[in-house]
């Protein structure tokens, strides 16, 4: 069957991508090496039925406008222009391409030989020519009307300070449970039981691993394996359709509204620093197909690619049409699908132009200057493997990044390692070394003990060492420095002293995160004790070990978790915007950060470098130079105490003060009111300044 539409028209170049209205569809694509550029039309049983040159071309976009289509038409591009690898082209007009800018595919790639633009096996490698038609293997784009009816009023829009961020992948939040209908699903993402069980646990925020479409690595499927995380994006603007139940990317928007409905926002996992297409040795599914030279950065020998990503490839972002596309598609997510956020992955790859990494680069200058994505949430994985990809600390505002070393040192204190409480020190304080510059703030460290990439928070405690050979890569994959401990077991024990040491541990390492200054991320699960046997690099595991297991009953530890969260709300000094530099404050001549002995006395630098010292004392008020408007408290004494039982003396309070003890990880309702100053061991507690009646 033939499309019905009438005579090809010259169209617009902008926007990019299939723009539907009242007439028909504009096509419009960027190519700055083309010789021609061939939409093709397909039926809805997938097969080819027209082509058509677009007729026009104003700079180096090609663009067409065709009458009388309607949403949902499929179509691809074909290209004609050199195929020369050695220079950097690899066109080729037999391989059906992915426009950039769809907003809605068909499915997935299916691996086939004809994914290739050269011809696997040949002499030649990637030099050879392959003229086998690709279409059949491909998925195609859909012309799509993404309008939504959206509450305007919707957005929760919490505050940085005020932010629990809650990160999730999208199917394995549910597909362990039975109460939540299609598991695995958008829909089913926010379906009543999770945004209860969400609400009850007091997050503002859940970062969903990467949701634009993404494919399935060849070498993971001949294991029986899976792409499970995502990192493979090949749809900057298409909702993977994995995860649909119907099809339509409004069950996407619906996920968003319900969010926004029970007050979290919705934050996402982007992956713009490399594409599915890999390697030179990779398939040809869009941009290697529809401009090489212009989308990637290539190596001195343009056959090859410049791979800052460890993925095989690296997109070109001083290109201003790259940048064009990141940004379109990140407006896209926030203004059509509702969105409040994105976490960058591999971020420095986006930083980088032809002298390295560079803060001011035109990525992040683009950010700044846009008026819809410098107000809402950005968060960058600040490093790449390339050289010098390790920039903690050195990203604009308004970024805030991922602080590993935040995991590090709170594990490394936590197990008993020595010489950790300097460190274990500045990370409770914010980080500031890192990030006190350029006026950001304190809420620009994100802090985590855990995230998607290593150990859950119940295999920290349980492991010694990485158990990936389920992954089939003989567990040489993943971190092997993961500053855990098993504790005397490797794995699940029925000994109960081993089961009270572990839970204390999780405990005291939930404690600390929301004690932190900074903005606090939890991994999915931990609060239920989920497992991955072991496994800290479950990126192939779409089965029990990457899903979330599900308690049968209410988990204990699921309520502590729930009052450490509950804990860090009702208290803004451990929500603050400014840095504690144990300045004095004008209000009471106090410092907003003192440290202290466990008898009371300042610490001292012999204190700071004894590498035996496992006993913490910070009492914090808030910051020096807070505006009048910052909603105050009294002092907290926070005590982090990895050792052995003790007795600490709390600095003295003016006439009418006195210390409460407010929160305590050895009992087991941590928020209840207890007396004294008895310290348990492996315990945090934290006093309050009250005033007596």
């Amino acid at each position: 069957m033939t499309a019905h539409h009438g005579p090809i028209q010259p169209g617009h170049p902008a926007p990019l991508g299939a723009t539907l209205d009242e007439g028909g569809v504009n096509f419009a694509v960027f190519s700055r090496n083309a010789t021609k550029v061939v939409l093709c039309l397909f039926d809805e049983t997938g097969r080819e039925v027209e082509n058509i040159s677009l007729p026009e071309r104003e700079g180096h976009v090609w663009h067409g406008y065709l009458p009388g289509l309607k949403t949902g038409q499929q179509y691809g591009y074909r290209m004609d222009g050199p195929f020369a690898p050695k220079e950097g082209h690899r066109f080729n007009p037999y391989k059906l391409l992915i426009d950039p800018y769809a907003k809605r595919l068909t499915g997935h790639p299916d691996w086939n030989e004809a994914l290739f633009g050269y011809v696997p096996g040949h002499a030649d490698k990637d030099l050879s020519f392959s003229k086998t038609d690709s279409a059949p293997f491909m998925p195609r784009s859909v012309v799509t009307d993404p309008t939504f009816t959206w509450n305007v009023d919707d957005r929760p829009n919490h505050a940085m300070e005020n932010s629990v961020i809650y990160e999730a992948h999208m199917k394995g939040l549910t597909a362990g449970r039975r109460d939540v209908p299609n598991p695995g699903t958008y829909l089913a993402m926010a379906s009543d039981p999770i945004l209860d069980h969400l609400n009850r646990l007091g997050v503002t925020a859940i970062e969903l691993l990467p949701v634009q479409a993404f494919y399935n690595e060849k070498f993971l499927l001949d294991r029986g394996l899976t792409n499970y995380w995502g990192y493979m994006t090949y749809g900057f603007f298409a909702p993977d359709t994995r995860y649909m139940q119907g099809g339509e990317i409004a069950e996407f928007q619906q996920m968003v509204q319900r969010f926004h409905s029970a007050g979290i926002e919705v934050i996402l996992d982007v992956v713009y620093n490399h594409t599915a297409e890999g390697s030179h040795l990779g398939p040809t599914l869009m941009f290697r197909g529809l401009d090489n030279a212009s989308y990637y950065r290539l190596a001195s020998d343009p056959r090859y690619y410049i791979d800052d990503s460890g993925c095989g490839n690296s997109l070109d972002f001083e290109n201003p049409f790259v940048i064009r596309l990141v940004m379109d598609s990140l407006r896209y997510w926030v203004e059509v699908m509702g969105v409040d956020g994105f976490r960058f992955d591999l971020c420095s790859s986006l930083g980088r132009t032809q002298h390295g990494f560079e803060r001011d680069g035109p990525f992040f200058r683009a950010i700044g200057q846009d008026p819809v994505l410098n107000r809402v949430k950005l968060i960058a994985e600040p490093w790449d493997i390339g050289p010098g990809g390790y920039q903690l600390g050195a990203y604009p505002a308004p970024f805030a990044e991922w602080n590993d070393k935040y995991r590090d040192d709170t594990r490394a204190f936590w197990r008993g390692d020595q010489g950790k409480v300097a460190a274990l020190a500045a990370r409770l304080a914010g980080s500031a070394e890192f990030f006190d510059h350029d006026g950001r703030a304190a809420t620009s460290s994100l802090n985590f003990v855990t995230a998607h990439d290593g150990f859950t928070l119940h295999d920290t405690v349980s492991y010694s060492a990485k158990q990936n050979a389920a992954n089939g890569e003989n567990n040489n994959d993943g971190h092997s420095n993961n500053y855990s401990d098993g504790m005397g077991v490797e794995g699940p024990t029925d000994d109960p002293a081993i089961h009270a040491a572990r839970t204390r541990r999780k405990r005291n390492l939930i404690a600390t995160l929301m004690l932190s200054q900074g903005t606090p991320m939890l991994l999915a699960g931990d609060e239920v004790s989920n497992s991955q046997s072991g496994n800290n690099n479950a990126y192939c595991q779409d089965n029990e070990i990457g899903w979330v297991t599900w308690p049968e009953a209410d988990d204990p530890f699921f309520t502590f978790v729930e009052q450490a969260i509950s804990f860090r709300r009702m208290h803004p000094l451990l929500r603050q915007r400014r840095f504690l530099h144990s300045r004095t404050r004008v209000v009471d001549g106090e410092p907003d950060l003192f440290w202290r002995r466990a008898n009371g006395e300042p610490m001292r630098q012999q204190d700071w470098d004894n590498p035996d010292l496992g006993i913490l004392m910070a009492e914090m008020r808030m910051a020096s130079g807070s505006p009048e408007y910052v909603q105050r408290e009294g002092a907290l004494l926070v005590v982090l105490n990895r050792g052995a039982a003790t007795d600490i003396t709390p600095p003295t309070l003016p006439e009418g003060g006195k210390w409460v003890r407010r929160f305590d990880t050895s009992q087991d309702d941590a928020i209840a009111v207890t007396e004294g100053t008895h310290i348990a061991a492996d315990a945090v507690v934290v006093f309050s300044h009250e005033t007596t009646d």
